[in-house]
């Protein structure tokens, strides 16, 4: 007998049972609206998958972008014409590291958006140079500079050194020489080199990673040839040597590797290559050893140009400093002979807005009146400079200070910027009066 089916209006039929008709009415009846919802979740499916895809005009810009840079780099690394016709693929950013790829930091080389961000703000740039300023700068410069070695002649001599003390100490306890290198390891070290003359990314050598670990790492790294790397093998050397070494050490490397070869790069091509740049940031993990290692000896050489302290300076613009290293080395850029080079890192630090210590207010005071006595045209930079001072601590300045400073202001008068110093010092209060009036 077929099952009896159900009226339209959804009430049994009268032919079956009492007890039938009281199930069926109680059971819950399926309701029309499940296709309608199984619609609405296939459409939201469906707009999840395209939205996974990128748009056009998206993938548009990406790729002209990475055009860009790959056209860069082929330049700034000597792309000629044999090597212009090769197809080449540098592939930035996470996406070239496989399985095997080290992973010591999330940032072992700069991605393509960071890569982007920096040359939009201008660092990569030909740095535009004042003909004026440079050459007011360049009548503050050290006449007699000391004779310029190479790196290679500086390590050596280091290691020089080094070995004959240590040769001299061995000698007297076991009356045996010190030996020299295994010819195993010159073997390795010397491929090492050869990797690192041409690296471009991905992995280094494991045997270069160990270098900071060994107690001769200078020799080794004179075997490697460092004037020889590439930039982006310094950036790498850069991130091994700033994180495993010691402060002391790491100021060695960078005064004896990095800082000769940013100068020659901004020397030979007016700018500073990405590589390099990014080398100079990640040193400052260690500000200690980035201040003794190349701002110091930058200034102490007399022969700081226009355009070097406005690119290194730029780091100083763009990275967190702790206050402690900055006002120690605020105090030394005070009080060393004056050049040109000086007054742009003693601003830019100076800008930075520190709770300066007032022994390092007293220094940068003393700083600018020493000049009284010298009868040179100053550079725009130097009343810059003391604009900048006046502006950012004319509140912790005291009363005689500010007084000897406005009698400076008479002996180098700038038109345009004198003004401005003169009405900061006057129409601000004085360190001492705060002093009176808490003590009130």
């Amino acid at each position: 007998m077929p099952k009896a089916k159900l009226a339209r209006g959804g009430k049994a039929p009268r032919s079956l049972g009492l007890a039938e008709q009281i199930l069926q009415g109680d059971a819950v009846k399926p309701l029309g609206r499940q296709k309608e919802r199984h619609r609405r979740q296939e459409a939201r499916a469906r707009d999840r998958d395209e939205e996974e895809y990128v748009d056009a005009r998206l993938s548009r810009r990406i790729l002209e972008q990475a055009r860009a840079q790959q056209e860069e780099l082929e330049a700034e690394h000597g792309g000629g014409d044999d090597l212009g016709r090769a197809t080449k693929t540098t592939v930035l950013g996470s996406g070239s590291r496989g399985k095997d790829s080290d992973s010591e930091s999330d940032d072992e080389w700069p991605t393509l958006e960071s890569a982007a961000a920096i040359a939009k703000e201008g660092y990569g740039e030909e740095v535009v140079v004042n003909p004026e300023d440079e050459k007011a700068i360049d009548t503050f410069m050290n006449k007699n500079p000391p004779l310029r070695r190479t790196l290679a002649d500086i390590i050596m001599e280091k290691i020089t050194e080094k070995q004959t003390e240590v040769e001299t100490v061995m000698s007297e306890v076991s009356g045996r020489p010190m030996p020299q290198l295994d010819p195993r390891v010159l073997e390795v070290y010397k491929g090492v080199r050869e990797v690192l003359c041409k690296y471009r990314s991905g992995k280094l050598p494991k045997a270069f990673k160990i270098v900071p670990a060994l107690s001769n790492w200078e020799q080794i790294l004179y075997i490697t040839e460092p004037e020889s790397w590439t930039a982006a093998a310094m950036y790498q050397a850069t991130r091994i040597f700033a994180a495993n070494l010691k402060a002391k050490m790491a100021q060695r490397f960078y005064n004896l590797v990095l800082l000769p070869r940013v100068r020659d790069d901004i020397v030979e091509y007016k700018r500073l290559n990405f590589h390099l740049y990014m080398s100079l940031k990640k040193a400052l993990f260690k500000p200690g050893a980035w201040f003794k290692g190349i701002l110091l000896p930058l200034c102490e050489s007399g022969t700081c140009t226009l355009r070097e302290a406005i690119i290194i300076g730029s780091i100083l613009t763009k990275c967190s400093i702790p206050v402690l290293h900055t006002s120690a080395a605020m105090l030394k850029i005070a009080e060393m002979e004056y050049n040109g080079a000086n007054s742009i890192f003693l601003r830019l630090m100076i800008d930075k807005k520190y709770a300066l210590p007032f022994r390092v207010i007293d220094a940068l005071v003393f700083h600018f009146l020493r000049f009284q006595a010298d009868k040179r045209t100053l550079p725009v930079l130097w009343h810059q400079c003391l604009l900048t001072f006046a502006q950012r601590y004319k509140e912790d300045l005291s009363s005689e200070q500010k007084d000897s400073l406005v009698e400076l202001l008479r002996i180098h008068h700038h038109p345009s910027i004198s003004p401005e110093i003169r009405r900061e010092l006057v129409n601000s209060k004085s360190r001492d009066v705060e002093v009176g009036m808490a003590l009130d």
